[in-house]
Formats: C-alpha cells, structure tokens, sequence
C-alpha cells in the first residue's frame, strides 16, 4: 500500500459526466439529476459532475449542495464558517449569517433565479487542499482526505486536471489491506 500512487487508483476524466459553466443552474440540475439516474441504473459509472471551460478544460465540479450555494448569491461574500469553527466561535457566524441575510429569500422568483445563474457562479474549484499530483503517494491523499472532508480530489499532471480520486476507491484499497492483514 505504501507504494501506491494517485495513478493507480484515480478515474480519468472522460469517465465523468460534464457540464458547460455557462450552463443555468436550472440545466445543472437537471443534469445532476440524469447523472444520478444513470448511476443508479448502471449506464455510468459516475455521478460526479465536471465543470468545463469554453476551452473543454475542466475547471471544477458540481454537486448538489453547490446549487444551494448559487441559489444565495451571498456566500460568495461570506467564507468563514469553517474558520470560526475551527477556533470554537461559531457564534460569530450565526450573526454573520443574519448581517448578511443568508437565506433571507432564496426561494423568491425561484424559476427566474435558476435561468438567470450560471454554473460558473457556484462551481466548486479545487484548492491546493482538493487537489494531488498523479504521482503523489496515498499518503498526501489520507491526510487531505481527513483533515479537509472531502469525498474527491482532483488530480492534476502539468498543472492540467486529468482525473478524480475519489474517497470511496481508497478506502476500498485501505479496507483490502486490512484484512489481508487479518488472515
């Protein structure tokens, strides 16, 4: 396992569905929506959303939670929670949230709302936290992986995105060590 690298475990990008960031939210939702269709019904074997470029590059992802984001255009202003969080004051964020009206009326004019956003607007980018080289080892993995939550991370060869690792591979590879370690 030690000698295991990103390599051997990521899926290539052009196994995941993809979205245009000019897209509405109104069409991410429905492609959100058939990827997971498909998912469940075995035509893919993904259901994560890639964002692209009018290059075709693949600048992020989309996931369910991110249409909440670009329903409030508002947490592009706000990114503490997590900070606060981490340092015991979540109180501050509470009145955060009230002096910037988070939620104050999201769902108001709905249907014009998700015609009117682009997926650009709320895309998830990767950070240097969600995002591994093709020859990191799984060990960098485990530790972005625990300490920033996420369930993927990018992976990236000459500063292009060319796949996903993705948590659930991982821990199936971790899981299958264990337990040849048991017999």
């Amino acid at each position: 396992m030690e000698k295991m690298k990103v390599r051997d475990l990521m899926v290539p990008a052009d196994q995941f569905p993809k979205i245009a960031d000019t897209a509405s939210l109104f069409d991410a939702l429905f492609a959100l929506e058939t990827a997971q269709e498909d998912f469940l019904s075995g035509k893919s074997a993904q259901r994560i959303m890639l964002v692209e470029n009018e290059k075709k590059q693949i600048i992020g992802k989309i996931s369910p939670i991110d249409l909440f984001k670009g329903l409030e255009k508002k947490y592009n202003e706000v990114n503490v929670e997590k900070t606060l969080e981490k340092f015991g004051l979540k109180y501050i964020w509470n009145g955060m949230r009230e002096d910037y009206n988070l939620w104050e009326s999201p769902f108001k004019d709905l249907c014009r709302k998700a015609g009117d956003i682009h997926v650009k607007n709320f895309v998830n980018i990767p950070n240097d936290g969600q995002s591994v080289n093709l020859d990191d080892s799984l060990t960098k993995c485990f530790h972005l992986f625990v300490v920033n939550r996420h369930d993927t991370l990018f992976v990236m060869e000459k500063n292009e995105f060319i796949g996903m690792l993705r948590f659930t591979d991982v821990y199936k590879a971790v899981a299958q060590t264990m337990k040849e370690c048991t017999v």
